[in-house]
């Protein structure tokens, strides 16, 4: 059975899988875009239409990794019934804080990830 655990864990098995379902459609979505520039069929600025899906991408995919969610973290919830756990509100305010934390780390993670990757991708479509 999960337990929450402040700054650590707010998502069981249902959630994750949730998280890493929306990652790889927004990848998918991505690559899609990137190809379709990269075959002429649509101009290079439609490269900044990835930015969001390689965002939003990494956000489901470290969500998953980290066993955390970021929107529970920030409004104070958590959300273990697909592991045997329960949901909740998390009620002391230094949990709240630990899952702000986490839960700001996690976005900037995905930010750092989606400029190298959009950097990296923009080199490698526009070079074709």
């Amino acid at each position: 059975m999960a337990e929450y655990q402040p700054g650590v864990c707010n998502i069981g098995a249902n959630q994750r899988r949730a998280r890493r379902l929306s990652a790889i459609a927004s990848f998918a979505v991505a690559v899609g875009l990137a190809l379709a520039v990269a075959v002429g069929a649509v101009p290079n600025l439609s490269l900044w239409a990835t930015i969001p899906f390689i965002f939003g991408g990494y956000v489901g995919a470290f969500q998953d990794y980290f066993r955390f969610c970021v929107a529970f973290g920030a409004l104070a919830r958590y959300d273990l019934s697909g592991s045997g756990g329960e949901r909740g509100s998390v009620d002391t305010s230094e949990a709240v804080r630990a899952d702000r934390r986490k839960a700001a780390k996690i976005l900037l993670f995905a930010a750092a990830g989606t400029v190298v990757t959009s950097g990296i991708g923009y080199v490698a479509v526009t070079a074709l």
